[in-house]
């Protein structure tokens, strides 16, 4: 597995170590998620007694990393950089690697990219694919989707009928969200409303 890590993103990442106040961290990566915008990476510290059985090992330039295997094949060709702007700093992620290596996920996304988010955007929602297994697909629905009254409306009336449509290979869709802790929903279940994409 190749990772880099440029001479900006190894010192910030030093400096942010020895603050810790800690011997021997490591530095874990790995993939939280997909999103709309792409890999959903997570960094962090970590104790060397966090090191899991399957995880790589690389030699970071003064700190060890690992990487879990879930998250290995996604990471590879991957560079991590730390860059200062007028806008901010921060670590920055350039992952080469493609959302999903599966061309009926591929197929999903790009619906959920072209028709499907901008929709339901309009309403201050979002749809993340979270995984296509054997023909179903797992999305979960977040703003103003999350706890929305006409959530199923929009899920089985749009979204289900839009992505079977597109990917015939698809036979059903199931919503993963946590409708309950929803903050700001669109249309409040004892409210009523019409449905963005439907």
């Amino acid at each position: 597995m190749n990772l880099t890590i440029t001479d900006n993103a190894r010192s910030k990442i030093l400096e942010f170590r020895a603050a810790e106040k800690k011997e021997g961290l490591a530095l874990r990566v790995g993939i939280r998620g997909r999103g709309p915008g792409g890999f959903d990476h997570a960094m962090r510290f970590v104790e060397p007694s966090d090191r899991a059985e399957g995880d790589r090992v690389i030699d970071g330039g003064g700190f060890e990393v690992y990487v879990d295997p879930d998250s290995a094949g996604n990471l590879d060709g991957t560079t991590i950089d730390f860059v200062e702007s007028p806008q901010g700093s921060g670590f920055r992620i350039d992952n080469p690697n493609p959302l999903w290596k599966d061309p009926d996920a591929q197929a999903v996304q790009r619906i959920l990219d072209e028709e499907i988010n901008p929709a339901v955007a309009q309403h201050g929602g979002f749809v993340t694919l979270l995984d296509v297994k054997d023909g179903v697909v797992y999305v979960q629905m977040g703003g103003g989707c999350q706890g929305c009254g006409m959530v199923d409306v929009t899920l089985k009336q749009g979204i289900e009928v839009r992505i079977r449509e597109a990917v015939p290979a698809i036979r059903e869709i199931v919503d993963s969200t946590d409708h309950a802790g929803g903050r700001n929903p669109f249309y409040r279940p004892s409210k009523g409303g019409a449905s963005p994409y439907a």
